[in-house]
């Protein structure tokens, strides 16, 4: 009976012990997040650094928008009305903006960057080199633009005001600080001062875009003049006289002849200033983890490409004899139709081969097993914006070009060639758009150096021979604890000399077998990334023919009648002019991506 009596004792005290343990289970589970109140201070601070970080590009952005509205107004009050607005108060305006942006960026150089803690982190994706090249080339060839402006101003000094001097020196002064800004600190992720860089960022960035917006108004003016003179001698109206006359007719054709070559040239060098500056300021404030801002970067070889290489030299070699063709007739006289016959012959067979190349690379590109790189890259986002921004200055005019040649109905060989030139640049544009859209947005296949191959390729990652060889003397039994002093005087003894090993038969056979496993997997999906590199070069070779086209001078469109009375004489010209210079930075930028999707595949 006692017995009895004890069990349920203790049978009673353990329901007790268990109701006041889950009585005293939601307690604990209250107090556990009691105690988390420093994980709840920390995320609202997140918080509110995430509403600061918006609420500061919100306010930049709106800085922006303003000046660029502003700037827009001033020049289209300059064209509509050239009364109220000349062209120098314009200058005037755009000189302020720029003396404006040329504080904050020296503040930025001397002031911002040098702060402790200011640059901790760095985008490696921001500012590539070929874009960093192409600034430095645009931007010294811009600077030697605004040299023979000057040079054009002084010989005309005597009928023009000395502020069109004092004009391209500031300019100049402009473009050798920004470039060397955007050549040092493009990559850098600010981390102090965010709301003042942000703005600084904004107000340089409104002035490329307006500088840019000035130059395409001025080249369309300039193109209708040319095209409506076509003398060696042009009326400038300066001061209330009629005209301008320089004293030195030869010097005045140099200065003329190479402000107009490197008058494009301006135009780029604005846009790319503008896509680089955008990328600093989504950088500023960003945090990028350990893990993302170290990676193997690929290098460009051209090892295995033979066919897209030799197909790619081969168009940019009967392109230049085109060009040079076109540039003969055109110096001389007005091309004729021969010529204008040539240069639309040569896109229509070019355009197709490079839609299809395209198609083709995009149906590789879903074949592929790479897996796609989802992480937040503002380079990237920006690259893709840019190029579908900026192909909807071809796409337009091809456009316009289809509704005037269908609403005509023309049978003549040179419209029925401009009608295919049109259809195929808009195919052309979007199927390359998506091609390298897709190989952007691919994870890179890297070669890593460290590692020693297996067999003759090295790009595949797995276990190489080491690797095996390691495994197999890991599981070798270790000396026994008594023979220590033995192994400790062995050791002493080839202290200085190398270690050699020799393996058994079979472990040297079985890496043997796991090598010749890795080059027959290799080997089998070769074709894929050989046929990517393949279409990439042919294509970056035909990007590279059709950019120096249109920025040499090679524009039949302004040459070709049909649109032009169809249209009217401005109105053709505003959509070229606007067009154009959109069409010339697709082809450049195009290059940089498929570059980078040669490299990474």
């Amino acid at each position: 009976m006692a017995g009895q009596e004890a069990a349920r004792q203790r049978h009673l005290n353990q329901d007790t012990d268990g109701e006041e343990s889950a009585s005293a289970q939601p307690e604990a589970w209250k107090i556990h997040y009691e105690k988390s109140w420093l994980h709840r201070r920390w995320s609202s601070l997140l918080h509110k650094d995430k509403q600061a970080r918006k609420a500061g590009q919100l306010f930049s952005g709106l800085l922006a928008m303003n000046v660029v509205f502003l700037g827009c107004a001033f020049i289209s009050s300059m064209i509509f009305n050239r009364v109220a607005i000349t062209l120098r108060d314009v200058k005037i305006f755009f000189s302020i903006l720029k003396i404006l942006s040329l504080c904050w960026i020296i503040y930025y150089l001397l002031c911002t960057s040098r702060k402790p803690h200011a640059v901790l982190y760095r985008d490696s994706h921001a500012g590539p080199v070929w874009v960093q090249g192409s600034l430095v080339l645009f931007g010294a060839c811009t600077i030697l633009l605004h040299v023979f402006g000057i040079g054009y101003n002084i010989s005309h000094i005597h009928c023009k005001s000395q502020l069109e001097i004092l004009f391209p020196c500031i300019e100049i002064i402009f473009i050798c600080i920004q470039t060397y800004l955007l050549w040092r600190h493009c990559k850098d992720c600010t981390q102090v001062q965010h709301n003042l860089t942000r703005c600084g960022l904004m107000l340089t960035m409104a002035t490329d875009l307006l500088l840019w917006l000035l130059a395409v108004t001025n080249d369309s003016v300039h193109k209708e003049i040319e095209s409506a003179l076509k003398g060696l001698v042009q009326n400038f109206p300066c001061n209330g006289t009629s005209s301008c006359t320089c004293p030195n007719t030869t010097a005045c054709r140099v200065f003329q002849k190479g402000y107009v070559l490197l008058y494009p040239f301006n135009m780029e060098y604005c846009l790319i200033g503008s896509s680089m500056l955008y990328v600093m300021w989504k950088n500023v404030g960003r945090r990028i983890p350990p893990h993302h801002a170290i990676h193997a970067k690929p290098k460009f070889k051209l090892r295995g490409v033979i066919y897209g290489l030799l197909l790619g030299i081969s168009a940019l070699f009967l392109g230049i004899c085109i060009f040079l063709t076109y540039q003969i007739q055109a110096t001389s006289s007005a091309p004729n139709q021969e010529a204008l016959v040539l240069y639309y012959s040569y896109y229509v067979v070019l355009l197709p081969m490079m839609a299809v190349g395209a198609v083709a690379g995009t149906v590789i590109h879903g074949l592929e097993e790479r897996e796609l790189d989802t992480l937040k890259n503002p380079t990237r986002s920006l690259d893709v914006i840019l190029l579908m921004g900026a192909a909807l200055g071809q796409i337009g005019i091809s456009y316009f070009s289809i509704v005037a040649i269908v609403a005509t109905n023309p049978g003549d060989l040179l419209d029925r060639l401009i009608l295919t030139y049109a259809v195929s640049l808009i195919i052309q544009h979007i199927t390359q758009n998506i091609f390298i859209i897709e190989g952007l947005h691919r994870q890179p296949l890297v070669e890593d150096p460290d590692a020693r191959p297996a067999g003759p390729h090295t790009q595949h990652s797995g276990p190489s021979g080491e690797e095996m060889v390691g495994s197999h003397t890991s599981q070798q039994p270790t000396p026994p604890p008594g023979n220590k002093e033995t192994g400790a005087k062995e050791g002493e003894k080839c202290e200085d000399c190398e270690p050699r090993r020799v393996y058994p038969l079979e472990i040297r056979q079985e890496i043997r077998r796991v090598s010749h496993a890795y080059s027959h997997t290799f080997g089998r999906l070769n074709w894929k990334r050989k046929a990517l590199k393949e279409i990439s070069i042919f294509l970056v070779l035909c990007n590279i023919i059709l950019w120096i086209m249109p920025t040499f001078g090679m524009h039949p469109a302004f040459e070709n009648g049909l649109e032009k009375s169809f249209y009217g004489y401005s109105t053709w010209f505003a959509i070229v002019n606007f067009g154009l210079p959109l069409g010339v930075f697709y082809r450049m930028h195009s290059v940089g991506g498929l570059l980078e999707v040669y490299v990474s595949s």
